[in-house]
């Protein structure tokens, strides 16, 4: 549960699209659907919410290495463009833009790429009203496929903050970032975010609020399937659970069927769903810097710097393209 990452993805992009997702991961021995879906407007909404609450250490710990951070950052690369994946509201990334904003002798253009259309509008108009001077670019997109951009002055901070990386298993975490790293040029940065490997309790506390409203989040995967493809799931039947997976470092978001279920899905079929089986909603992986530093390689980067905060919690690690 990243932001989302969560935060990178939302509505669906077209419903053959969806139809092949919930085709393909409902047909797995381990049924899974897939965090982009998550995020309707109101999935977009909890997400928020949740980076409220007071066991989701990750976003205001971020946001503090951010504010600690931007001064130096902006100073040192001088972007001309900002590029964020999976924008969302962009309140964390409003601290790179008044350092930027502060700092520019030109013209400054922000693109904030999201899947959730109606939230990114929302995101664009009132950044407009914030920055007037600032050039908002928003891309609808899904960031789990190629990004068609705007062309883009240079240089570029790519930025993909709150550990979205995480959602993604490591062969694809690599190839988004090959495709990051392959519209950089040189003097071109990414600024990312991880979530570091810590105390196991601390970690599932953050996935299992104690206000429910990750489980409201992780139910609304179900809700966006019933109003975009016209499934019937029984959302109050399933039940959330995240755990941690010592060995893969990772949390896994799970909703557990409380009673078997025979769900249609028009375009997909009949799905049935025993008694305790669950459907995989998100993995949430946390790093180190060995693991960065290995994901960078593979796709072509440099880690170029690597800041955590004091308590060893979150890492932002700037890539730059390799040699």
């Amino acid at each position: 549960m990243t932001s989302p990452a969560r935060a990178g993805a939302a509505r669906p992009t077209g419903e053959r699209a969806m139809l092949a997702d919930v085709r393909e991961g409902l047909s797995r021995a381990q049924k899974e659907l897939s965090p982009k879906y998550f995020y309707d407007e109101r999935g977009s909404e909890l997400f928020e919410a949740i980076t409220r609450l007071p066991e989701y250490y990750l976003t205001r710990t971020e946001r503090a290495m951010l504010r600690a951070l931007a001064p130096e950052l902006v100073a040192a690369i001088h972007p001309r463009t900002i590029v964020e994946l999976g924008a969302g509201s962009a309140e964390k990334t409003r601290i790179l833009l008044d350092a930027a904003c502060r700092a520019a002798d030109r013209a400054l253009t922000y693109v904030p790429v999201d899947v959730s259309a109606e939230f990114l509008d929302r995101t664009a108009t009132r950044l407009r009203e914030a920055y007037p001077a600032l050039d908002v670019r928003p891309v609808v997109a899904d960031i789990t496929t190629d990004i068609v951009l705007p062309a883009l002055r240079h240089p570029v901070l790519h930025v993909f903050l709150g550990s979205t990386i995480g959602n993604f298993e490591t062969p694809a975490a690599v190839r988004l970032l090959r495709r990051i790293r392959s519209a950089m040029r040189d003097g071109d940065r990414l600024l990312l975010g991880a979530d570091l490997r810590k105390a196991v309790p601390r970690i599932e506390a953050a996935y299992n609020d104690r206000a429910g409203i990750t489980a409201e989040f992780n139910r609304n995967v179900l809700r966006v399937l019933n109003r975009e493809l016209g499934a019937d799931f029984d959302v109050d039947a399933f039940r959330h659970r995240a755990i941690y997976d010592r060995d893969r470092h990772r949390i896994e978001m799970h909703l557990v069927a409380d009673a078997p279920q025979q769900v249609t899905v028009p375009g997909v079929g009949v799905v049935r769903i025993a008694r305790g089986e669950s459907i995989r909603t998100e993995i949430s992986t946390k790093y180190d810097r060995p693991a960065i530093e290995a994901m960078f390689a593979a796709a072509g980067l440099d880690l170029a710097d690597w800041r955590t905060d004091p308590d060893g919690l979150f890492a932002l690690a700037l890539g730059a393209r390799a040699a």
